[in-house]
Order: structure tokens, then C-alpha cells, then sequence
């Protein structure tokens, strides 16, 4: 595996666990130097240790944010490009999952779908541009989800959340198109995390049904019959950050097994 990424910074939020540390690390393969930014400080300084190796000068850090909170990011950005240089990467993975009908779903769980999903998006996206504009050379990569391609039942406000990313996505894309900076979003489908299991276990308790029926269900919609991996959400956007992809821009890549075509 090449180095084709070798001295640029990548600022990866919701960067602790599940789809956000396995592209940490796939970037980290490539030669990025990363901030990990998250809210478990413990477990985002787990994955920097595991990244930096024995290296005698650490590269790789963290940044401690609630990506919903302007001043937070804002101080978090900041203290990133101090300490290790303009960020020309951004992968805005931070994201939360909440179910209910729509009658009962909440005016709270509502705006916090929007809050976690959207807001944190937009707001990382300001904070990473002034780097980028200056170096006319980016790459922000949104973790959108095929609930930005298309509906499901149960996740209104996440569903809502989600299509509110992909436009974003498509509308920052073409106001950068001329400045060599790319926008894209790439869409899991259901993905073997902490969330879908989480799911999985809810469906449990709540109808009887054996972990393998109801895993069952939420597969059932992907022609692979199966869940997506973390790495290869990973390597979509290895792919987004290179070179490479220079002419890939206002994209939903869908991750999915064929879920959506």
C-alpha cells in the first residue's frame, strides 16, 4: 500500500470507534497525518496510540467536541491546525441513530437528529474551509447513509437528518467546484457497528425475535443479503481523498450491496 497521502492533515470526526476508526486507520495507511475527534477522550487517544506505533514523533492526535456545538468545534479546529498544521481533509462521520413512529417521535429526538447529523456537518465543514481555500486543494468526505437516497419507516428525523447532509453535500460541491476542493458523501447501508447491533437488540426485546431473525430484517433490503463492514465504507473514502478522484465531486456513494441503484 503507497503513501498517497503522505503530509496532509485529516480531521475525522466520531473518530473512536466503528466506521470512524477504520477510516482513521485507512487513512493513516496512506501516510495522513490525523486529528481524532470525538467525545471519549479514552478511547480516541486509544486509536492515536495504536496509529502512532512506536514512532519517536507521534503524528497522529486528538480533538475532544461535541460537533453540534459551535464554540467547541471552533476551538477544536484551532487547536488541530496548531498543533499539527493545516487540515486539507475533513470526514464528517459523527452521527447518532434514533427510532420511533413518527406521532411519537419528539420535538428533542427531532432536533437532535438534526443537531448530531447536520448541524455537526455543517459546522465542521466552516471550520475546515479556510485551510483548504487557502491551499485551493481539499477533500470533505460527509458519512451520509442510503437514508439519504431514499425513505425508511420508523427514522423520520434521521431519515430527514441524512437527505439534509446529501444536500448540503451537493450544494457545497458546486460552490467549490473551481477552487480544488471536492465534496462528496458516502452512503452505508446497514453497517456492522455499535448502532446496528444496538437495532438488532432493540428488535429483540421488543417483538421476541431471535437475534438471527432480526438481523435477518434488516439485511433483507440488500440484494448481497448481508451487512456492509466498516473497512469498506473505509475505502470509499480512501478512494474520495486521493488524487485519483479529482473529478468526483457532489456524489452520494451508496455502500450497500446494491440496496440502492
Amino acid at each position: 500500500m503507497g503513501q498517497t497521502l503522505q503530509g496532509r492533515h485529516a480531521l475525522v470526526t466520531g473518530a473512536a470507534r466503528g466506521i470512524g476508526a477504520a477510516i482513521a486507520q485507512a487513512l493513516a495507511a496512506e501516510g495522513a497525518t490525523l486529528t481524532l475527534l470525538g467525545r471519549n477522550l479514552v478511547a480516541l487517544q486509544a486509536l492515536a496510540d495504536e496509529l502512532n506505533g512506536s514512532a519517536r514523533k507521534p503524528s497522529h492526535g486528538t480533538a475532544l467536541a461535541d460537533v453540534a456545538d459551535a464554540a467547541q468545534v471552533a476551538a477544536a479546529f484551532a487547536g488541530a491546525r496548531l498543533e499539527r498544521g493545516p487540515i486539507t481533509m475533513l470526514v464528517n462521520n459523527a452521527g447518532q441513530a434514533e427510532s420511533a413512529p413518527f406521532a411519537k417521535t419528539s420535538i428533542e429526538v427531532w432536533q437532535r437528529m438534526l443537531a448530531v447529523n447536520l448541524t455537526g456537518s455543517f459546522l465542521c465543514a466552516q471550520a475546515a474551509l479556510p485551510d483548504m481555500l487557502a491551499a485551493r486543494q481539499g477533500r470533505i468526505v460527509n458519512i451520509a447513509s442510503t437514508a439519504a437516497q431514499r425513505g425508511y419507516a420508523y427514522v423520520s428525523a434521521y431519515v430527514a437528518a441524512k437527505h439534509g447532509v446529501l444536500g448540503l453535500t451537493r450544494s457545497l460541491a458546486l460552490e467549490l467546484a473551481t477552487k480544488g476542493i471536492t465534496v462528496n458523501a458516502v452512503c452505508p447501508g446497514y453497517t456492522d457497528t455499535d448502532i446496528l447491533r444496538d437495532s438488532v437488540a432493540k428488535v429483540v426485546a421488543k417483538t421476541g425475535r431471535t437475534e438471527a431473525q432480526a438481523m435477518a430484517e434488516f439485511t433483507a433490503g440488500n440484494p448481497q443479503r448481508r451487512v456492509v463492514q466498516p473497512q469498506e465504507v473505509a475505502d470509499a473514502v480512501r478512494w474520495l481523498c486521493g488524487d485519483g478522484a479529482s473529478a468526483i465531486t457532489g456524489q452520494a456513494i451508496s455502500v450497500s450491496g446494491g440496496e440502492v441503484m
